[in-house]
């Protein structure tokens, strides 16, 4: 089976010039997908005391600074923007790194950004209420369909929380269509939105094991919404935790409880931990568990030599154990 291995950078406590030099680096060093995630504070949360840049101006130079991996934004959190104005950013986004873009919707959580630049941030059941508008609303407008001649396809739409009105939207995706992401894991609302809607679905930091019994209910859900299953793409994000001798990989281990504080039990269940050569295993079960993509989500400062070693040691592993 094939299998995509990419890397989820978190645009925080970089310089550009260093951000754009990792996001080539990747590209050039066989990572199948690069992106970004969607903060205006750091993640996890420090009280906004770290640099961070917005994400769709990110993913526009990352866009122009990369040529071969597929690239996105996994998560835009609803809340933050017009979901009519944020299919066109990405469209735009594509058209600059000519179709390798795709677009990934889910309910947000970091409620201290929020309130620090004045955005409401409504209880999680609204937020999803308002991700299912959103993701209809920008299905519409990124999956135009067929040319009837009639002119460009229109949108309208009248929610609770959003409306269009015989909107276009052009120019269209530069492959007629955009891939469309959900991600999270709630399975009474997220998950079924997953299963209706989504060209592919991404969890973040969970365990292989987890992952799996996640990905046996987005099965489930997909039959029951009339889809095929495999037409869903499966993804995680996983803590980079890699060291490249024992005593890098102890200090990367006790960093994490500093980092993530009383978050730390939750993402170590999702983390990659240890030296190179024995990682591949770690990608192996998420691969078995049904993931198609499996993303290593760096948070600077990381061993750069721990990466080198990861793109040099790891990948080649992986895909020579998967064929792919």
């Amino acid at each position: 089976m094939a299998v995509s291995l990419g890397a989820h950078v978190g645009q925080q406590n970089f310089e550009m010039d260093e951000m754009r030099a990792l996001w080539r680096w990747l590209d050039a060093n066989d990572f199948d997908w690069i992106s970004a995630w969607d903060h205006i504070y750091e993640a996890p949360p420090a009280g906004g005391t770290l640099p961070h840049f917005e994400a769709v101006a990110t993913l526009a130079a990352m866009a122009v600074e990369t040529t071969n991996a597929r690239l996105g934004c996994l998560v835009f959190y609803v809340g933050y923007r017009n979901p009519g104005l944020l299919a066109k950013a990405a469209i735009t986004i594509d058209h600059l790194s000519g179709g390798r873009f795709e677009l990934g919707l889910g309910g947000g959580w970091h409620e201290w950004e929020a309130a620090a630049y004045g955005y409401d941030f409504p209880s999680v059941g609204v937020r999803l209420d308002m991700l299912a508008e959103a993701t209809e609303l920008i299905a519409s407008m990124i999956r135009p369909g067929e040319d009837t001649g009639d002119g460009p396809h229109r949108t309208s739409f009248e929610g609770n929380h959003y409306r269009m009105e015989e909107a276009s939207c052009l120019p269209e995706p530069v492959l007629g269509s955009m891939p469309l992401w959900i991600g999270g894991v709630g399975e009474k609302k997220t998950l079924p939105l997953v299963a209706r809607w989504a060209d592919g679905w991404n969890a973040a930091y969970v365990s292989a094991a987890e992952f799996g019994r996640l990905n046996g209910l987005v099965d489930q859900l997909a039959e029951k919404a009339g889809r095929d299953p495999s037409d869903i793409e499966r993804s995680v994000n996983l803590v980079f935790a890699v060291g490249v001798d024992d005593k890098e990989v102890a200090e990367i281990d006790r960093s994490l409880d500093t980092t993530w504080g009383p978050l730390v039990d939750r993402v170590r269940g999702g983390a990659l931990q240890g030296k190179p050569e024995t990682v591949a295993d770690q990608v192996a079960a998420y691969v078995d568990a049904g993931a198609d993509l499996v993303n290593i989500a760096l948070r600077a400062p990381f061993s750069t030599e721990a990466l080198e070693a990861y793109s040099s040691v790891v990948i080649p592993a992986v895909r020579n154990h998967f064929g792919s």
